[in-house]
């Protein structure tokens, strides 16, 4: 099991909200924007289980925007059976699964999406880069990811965006980039939009 905090909804025909964080952060950091996009969903929030000098991360990474390919397809598995046992345990619809994850959180939330076809309903990604280059992806038709990305990231250059953009709609997902002049800080004004789409 990982890490990992679940609140039941008062809604049980509302998406369970998947939660991951940034580099650094914990299953507490992103509670308050499951509070803004639905207050009556379940909140499954993770711990990633990866530490980097002390940081907990889902994955590890050679160096800045380097992932550590391997590493990376193994803890995209591990969080995908972590979901089956959380489904099972806590009795949520494992076919309704809405990831919202920030940065090192949206990576591993883009490489679900990427690996498995049904790991997830939609995605809500906060600063995301491509997660693979040169793999196939599965049918994602029937998927919605919303990008929230920054002009000036230097983490996730504007093109990275791009790409993942056009990587997940040339596999059927329906993605919605959302622009923000910032650089790769989580703001209240992508969140709003975030909140908008769903």
């Amino acid at each position: 099991m990982m890490k990992h905090i679940f609140q039941k909804g008062s809604d049980s025909s509302k998406p369970t909200l998947l939660l991951l964080h940034g580099t650094g952060g914990t299953e507490q950091d992103l509670l308050p924007l499951a509070e803004i996009i639905d207050q009556d969903a379940n909140v499954l929030s993770v711990r990633g289980n990866i530490l980097e000098n002390g940081m907990p991360r889902f994955f590890k990474r050679l160096a800045e925007g380097v992932f550590d390919e391997e590493d990376l397809i193994f803890r995209t598995k591990e969080l995908n059976e972590f979901l089956d046992e959380a489904a099972e345990k806590y009795e949520f619809d494992r076919s309704n699964i809405i990831a919202i994850g920030y940065s090192n959180g949206a990576n591993i939330a883009a490489s679900l999406l990427f690996h498995y076809k049904d790991a997830l309903k939609g995605a809500i990604l906060h600063h995301p880069m491509v997660p693979r280059r040169g793999i196939d992806l599965p049918d994602l038709s029937g998927k919605k990811v919303f990008i929230a990305a920054g002009t000036n990231d230097p983490i996730c250059p504007a093109e990275e965006s791009e790409e993942l953009n056009t990587l997940l709609e040339n596999a059927g997902a329906e993605v919605e980039l959302h622009w923000e002049n910032r650089g790769h800080q989580l703001t209240m004004s992508e969140v709003k939009a975030a909140s908008a789409w769903y």
